[in-house]
């Protein structure tokens, strides 16, 4: 369950009409990690406390704040954990100038234990078809997302088309959205971006469709067999 990802509070924006304030990037990626671990250990009692009373807003800001002085491009978000309670994402969105950051700060970060765990990319979450996601006023059920792959397996890499049966409620501004979560959500933010090429979305059911899950299992077998159209059946 995703608690919150922003990287800035609404009303922390500055009048339209003054420039950005530009944010320093720390020069030593090492340095900064172990300064936001400082701060992080320092913060971690309101962190628990708030999200003990489900209210994680109170700690938004904080968090923002010392994320940014990791490097002002970074995401974050808490999330519910796959071996831990809580887990602490810290994303570049793999954008290589972040990675020396993001690799930094996972090299710093403490063990982890039973309630904290640690990555530095959004991982996929354990069966994407027990999810559901609001997109507007729309509720998204993974379970019914189909998905057609094609196989350049002398790449290592798969182009895919997206197929909801209720994409045609969705405004424009939210069908991107509903591309990449799924295939996020499937595959790990890391994976999806070494392994997948081309991605659509389709507006009408495809042949030779897959369940994100049988996606899953497709793209850990790269490396065999011969490039094509597959399909579930494959």
């Amino acid at each position: 369950m995703r608690l919150f990802r922003r990287s800035r509070k609404s009303e922390d924006v500055p009048d339209p009409r003054t420039a950005w304030p530009e944010q320093p990037i720390p020069e030593d990626a090492a340095a900064a990690a172990v300064r936001f671990w400082e701060a992080w250990s320092e913060l971690l009692p309101e962190v628990s406390a708030a999200l003990g009373d489900r209210e994680p807003h109170r700690v938004e800001h904080d968090l923002c704040t010392i994320v940014e002085a990791l490097h002002p491009r970074l995401h974050f978000s808490l999330d519910r954990g796959h071996r831990a309670i809580y887990s602490l994402v810290l994303t570049g969105q793999e954008d290589p100038e972040l990675r020396p950051y993001t690799d930094a700060w996972k090299a710093a970060a403490p063990p982890e234990d039973a309630i904290w765990e640690y990555h530095d990319s959004v991982p996929p979450v354990p069966d994407p078809s027990e999810v559901t996601v609001n997109l507007g006023e729309t509720r998204i059920a993974l379970a019914d997302v189909r998905v057609t792959a094609k196989v350049d397996d002398s790449a290592g890499r798969v182009d895919v088309t997206v197929f909801h049966p209720l994409i045609e409620e969705l405004r424009p501004e939210t069908r991107t959205t509903m591309t990449f979560l799924p295939l996020d959500a499937t595959l790990g933010e890391r994976v999806a971006a070494e392994r997948l090429g081309r991605v659509e979305l389709v507006t009408e059911a495809q042949e030779g469709q897959l369940t994100l899950l049988e996606l899953r299992e497709l793209v850990g077998r790269l490396g065999g067999g011969t490039s094509g159209n597959v399909g579930a059946d494959d």
